[in-house]
């Protein structure tokens, strides 16, 4: 699809930006003067420090007028228990924020990356729509490695269609991880196994009956491509505590290649079981990576966007994606992907200490 990228630079203090959803409370744009705005979350911080407004000036130019406000957050019992904020979604009203169930670059898995977490999306209604007048509530679930071993057990049946788990990997994350667990009583050290994949969850979209796709930046097929765990009763997990189900592991189909591993990188939704992604490469490639060193297949993929429908299927497979468009100068760093003005598609980009937001302008 041709077309060129307008971008503003946004100088966070922080970069790692990895996700954007739209702002859907009139209350918030009205109190700001804003005509759109984003809920951003960054990912070097924990959840508490984590949740940026962007917000665009009513009536100005669409690569001109930004501001950013940092939102504050009372995460109860959770406080400063949420690292690595990778993936969000909404649903019913509310905004799902998702860690990325990872580890450091070298390992172990770390269970203060595995939670979820919620918000209403109108949930700045109550002060007049201003991000600076007090904290919102958002309601944690720390899965304590609940959901590390839902997703072994899916991907299990599936192993000689995926990347191996590498020996080193396995040691590093897994073996490292239940070590500490059980040195310190952990009883989430016991659903750590061998064999398990260290997963990495950098997308995540709901399907219009609930279920929620969690978009894997690792590991990925064989041949390449990108791996999909749909997620039954995710909402009931934070409405009655019920631990969400697996219903299934789709495999898509034309992303990546058998000499360029790539996974998601973000999701996001059209509504009609229609989602649009973004792919790259398996994890950033000036840092020190384990899995890089592991699987160097993985390391040259560059940000691709990408759409795909399930068409109301329900029994999870293949499903073949749709190639929208590549980004200019081997773009890498595309974390984050939302619906934008005049049907336009915002971007988030992690560069040089920055936070670029970007709009694809189609020629």
């Amino acid at each position: 699809m041709p077309g060129v990228l307008r971008f503003t630079d946004l100088e966070l203090e922080r970069n790692e930006a990895s996700d954007l959803y739209p702002v859907t409370d009139a209350t918030v744009l009205d109190a700001h003067g804003w005509d759109l705005a984003y809920w951003v979350f960054l990912d070097e911080d924990q959840l508490d420090d984590a949740i940026v407004l962007l917000g665009h000036t009513r009536g100005a130019e669409l690569d001109d007028g930004w501001e950013h406000r940092p939102v504050a957050t009372d995460c109860g019992d959770a406080a400063n228990r949420t690292d690595d904020s990778e993936a969000s979604a909404a649903f019913d009203g509310q905004v799902y924020v998702i860690g990325s169930h990872f580890g450091a670059k070298r390992g172990p898995l770390q269970p203060a990356r595995h939670w979820f977490a919620r918000f209403p999306e109108d949930a700045l209604a109550q002060y007049g729509g201003r991000s600076d007048a007090g904290p919102i509530d958002v309601h944690v679930i720390r899965d304590k490695l609940r959901i590390h071993r839902l997703v072994n057990d899916a991907l299990a049946p599936l192993a000689d269609h995926l990347a191996p788990v590498e020996d080193r990997m396995s040691e590093a994350f897994i073996g490292a991880a239940r070590a500490r667990g059980e040195a310190k009583g952990k009883k989430w050290a016991a659903r750590l196994h061998d064999g398990d994949h260290a997963f990495n969850i950098e997308g995540a979209a709901f399907r219009p009956n609930g279920n929620l796709l969690l978009g894997l930046r690792f590991p990925v097929q064989l041949n390449g491509a990108p791996v999909l765990v749909e997620l039954a009763g995710v909402p009931a997990m934070f409405d009655d505590g019920t631990w969400p189900t697996v219903v299934g592991v789709w495999l898509l189909q034309g992303p990546g290649g058998p000499e360029k591993w790539t996974g998601i990188r973000a999701m996001t939704s059209q509504g009609d079981d229609v989602f649009d992604l973004i792919t790259g490469n398996l994890d950033a490639v000036d840092k020190s990576s384990l899995l890089h060193d592991c699987y160097p297949l993985g390391k040259t993929a560059v940000s691709e966007h990408w759409r795909f429908s399930l068409k109301r299927r329900v029994n999870p497979g293949h499903v073949k994606a749709r190639f929208v468009h590549a980004f200019p100068d081997g773009e890498t760093r595309v974390e984050g992907l939302a619906h934008g003005p005049d049907d336009h598609f915002v971007y988030v980009v992690d560069e040089d200490g920055r936070v670029h937001v970007k709009f694809l302008a189609v020629a």
